[in-house]
């Protein structure tokens, strides 16, 4: 796992950072959702979303076939990458 925890694997594609982005500013939110805040397809945020659980930015909670994906603050790295779209983002 740590090849795939680089800066450049983490920020590869504007369609992931959408997501991050999305995730960080609403800490939890079902695929519906990120689907229509960032305006991408499904299989695309599938992608994404499985990626970030593989290296612990996000958590999935099931209820039953509802899927809940949740910000992990608890993740350091996580929470720094928070904090800089809140500063690039502006938002206090």
């Amino acid at each position: 796992m740590k090849n795939e925890y680089t800066i450049e694997n983490l920020f590869f594609s504007r369609a992931r950072v959408k997501i991050i982005k999305t995730l960080a500013l609403n800490d939890e939110l079902n695929i519906s959702k990120i689907i229509k805040n960032t305006r991408l397809n499904h299989s695309n945020v599938v992608n994404h979303l499985n990626f970030l659980k593989k290296i612990d930015f996000i958590q999935e909670k099931n209820f039953g076939r509802i899927k809940i994906y949740r910000y992990k603050e608890e993740n350091l790295k996580a929470r720094c990458v928070k904090k800089l779209i809140e500063l690039i983002e502006n938002i206090n």
